[in-house]
């Protein structure tokens, strides 16, 4: 006889960077285990220490890290510990990324721009990340520039069934703040049985964050409008939006989108708008300066831990989206 024989039994540890420890706690709760201790901190000249407390040799890890605020170092942060793990002889690194940064610099619109949504799937790779779970980006083209699996997870399905729960759905209204969500909002109204509005927009190249609505594209006058979007940064695109469809005589307007990032001026934006009510994820931490009491916040752990344990028991990710659907 050559060779050794093991047990052959998969392990996995679940860890999670500083970024957003709640949804983190709150996605290993589902799955029943515990959060991996870590060590992590700063050095005085902001260069990050990170240590697990636990052997990582020959386990399935899932590292959890949403990138917020401030954006660059949580990314900086995940990058550590995936090369941590990775030393530290684990088995395979599925990073969990519920809100993946720099998602928008997804192609160049002009010459000497940089495609950074690919470079932050190449640092991930060099890494020595194995998987991808994500949740909404920003294009579904994004997957295509990791060099290996990635399971996009979406939220419309506990956006959409929220608000179809509390709005009677016939006088009900989707709309795509833009043409490049009209594809999502069809799938709002698939699902919700309601029809479809757009409100067409232009920005301002030269300009961050700066958009001119023109006009709405569809019948809005005395219906309640869902507004849907993958994120909301400073508020100024959506609530331009909402305004334009008050303008056409809606009679309510609620927003619904997966990532509420809320830099900047969003707090003042949000808290003044005639929207009656902001519906975002737990992609993300709220901002604490952000207290606006029209804001609700809808838990994605649940799903996320499904997938996680599709992926670590070798099931079908997809299978969970089939079911919803």
């Amino acid at each position: 006889m050559t060779g050794i024989k093991t047990t052959g039994q998969k392990k996995m540890m679940f860890f999670s960077g500083r970024a957003h420890p709640k949804l983190a706690e709150e996605v290993a709760g589902q799955l029943g285990v515990g959060v991996v201790p870590t060590k992590a901190f700063d050095f005085a000249n902001g260069e990050i220490y990170v240590r697990f407390q636990e052997s990582a040799r020959g386990a399935d890890c899932f590292l959890m890290q949403s990138h917020t605020a401030p954006i660059n170092k949580w990314i900086m942060e995940q990058l550590i510990m995936v090369d941590a793990l990775k030393r530290a002889s684990a088995r395979s690194v599925t990073v969990i990324v519920p809100f993946y940064g720099y998602a928008r610099q997804d192609k160049k619109h002009r010459g000497r721009e940089p495609i950074s949504a690919r470079l932050i799937a190449d640092l991930l790779r060099t890494a020595g990340a194995d998987r991808i779970l994500t949740v909404d980006l920003h294009t579904d083209q994004i997957q295509g520039f990791f060099d290996g699996p990635v399971d996009h997870l979406f939220a419309l399905p506990v956006l959409a069934d929220y608000v179809g729960g509390k709005v009677d759905r016939s006088k009900l209204t989707v709309v795509s703040p833009d043409a490049g969500r009209v594809r999502v909002a069809d799938r709002w109204c698939d699902r919700l049985g309601a029809p479809l509005a757009i409100v067409h927009k232009r920005r301002d190249p030269d300009v961050a964050n700066q958009v001119t609505v023109h006009e709405v594209v569809g019948d809005v006058r005395g219906r309640v409008c869902v507004l849907v979007d993958d994120m909301v940064d400073t508020g100024g695109t959506i609530c331009a939006a909402a305004d334009a469809l008050f303008a056409n005589g809606a009679e309510d307007v609620i927003v619904a989108a997966t990532h509420g990032v809320l830099s900047g001026p969003a707090a003042d934006r949000l808290k003044n708008s005639a929207v009656s009510e902001f519906i975002f994820t737990n992609t993300l931490p709220t901002p604490s300066e952000v207290d606006v009491d029209k804001i609700t916040v809808l838990s994605m752990a649940p799903t996320i831990a499904r997938a996680v344990r599709e992926v670590f028991e070798d099931g079908s990710v997809t299978s969970l989206f089939e079911e919803q659907a």
